[in-house]
């Protein structure tokens, strides 16, 4: 697709599609699936970038989207009377290499922000794009499989579209930044009514 490429300075490789884990279970549903989500899910989401495995601009259509979704999924099973708080709180602090703590509105400072793009020692796509999509997947993985999206997770996810939103706003130069904002948008309305 090809949309990443002005926004990383290069082509990202869609030949690398996730497959299906060789020891799942063959009758277990694995990525995002339209036949297996939650009927209250659909109804909040009925935009097809959402229930893509491969657009890039919805949250389950990257590797990272889909591996969040998948590690999600992992936890869940291996967790079941935990609260997904600490499936996020685990994947911020994994993805981001920080504290749950440094995950908070200062993330938001649209300076702070520029400046992380514009230093060339950080790598945004990394601590900003690949957290926040693991965020956002990771939470809206629960409104997928449960039709619901626990309100403490709420906050956490919220700062995430949010950064999304600022980091692709001031992606000047991204020719398909209008369309993810858009797409977070819609995440956004969802996720207030979830």
């Amino acid at each position: 697709m090809g949309f990443f490429e002005n926004l990383f300075g290069k082509k990202k490789n869609n030949s690398d599609s996730p497959q299906k884990k060789e020891e799942q279970i063959e009758d277990e549903p694995y990525g995002i699936d339209e036949d297996n989500a939650h009927p209250r899910a659909l109804e909040l989401i009925p935009e097809e970038f959402f229930w893509s495995c491969i657009d890039e601009l919805g949250p389950f259509g990257s590797d990272e989207g889909d591996m969040a979704l998948s590690e999600f999924r992992d936890w869940k099973k291996e967790n079941p009377r935990k609260k997904t708080y600490e499936c996020l709180k685990w994947t911020i602090e994994d993805v981001s290499e920080k504290s749950i703590s440094d995950y908070n509105e200062k993330i938001l400072d649209r300076a702070l922000i520029q400046s992380q793009m514009d230093d060339d020692s950080f790598d945004d796509s990394q601590y900003i794009y690949s957290v926040d999509i693991s965020v956002i997947a990771t939470g809206f993985g629960q409104l997928v499989d449960e039709g619901k999206i626990d309100e403490k997770n709420k906050p956490l996810i919220q700062l995430a579209i949010d950064r999304q939103k600022i980091w692709a706003d001031l992606a000047t130069s991204w020719e398909h930044r209008t369309e993810y904002i858009g797409n977070l948008n819609v995440l956004d309305r969802a996720l207030k009514v979830a």
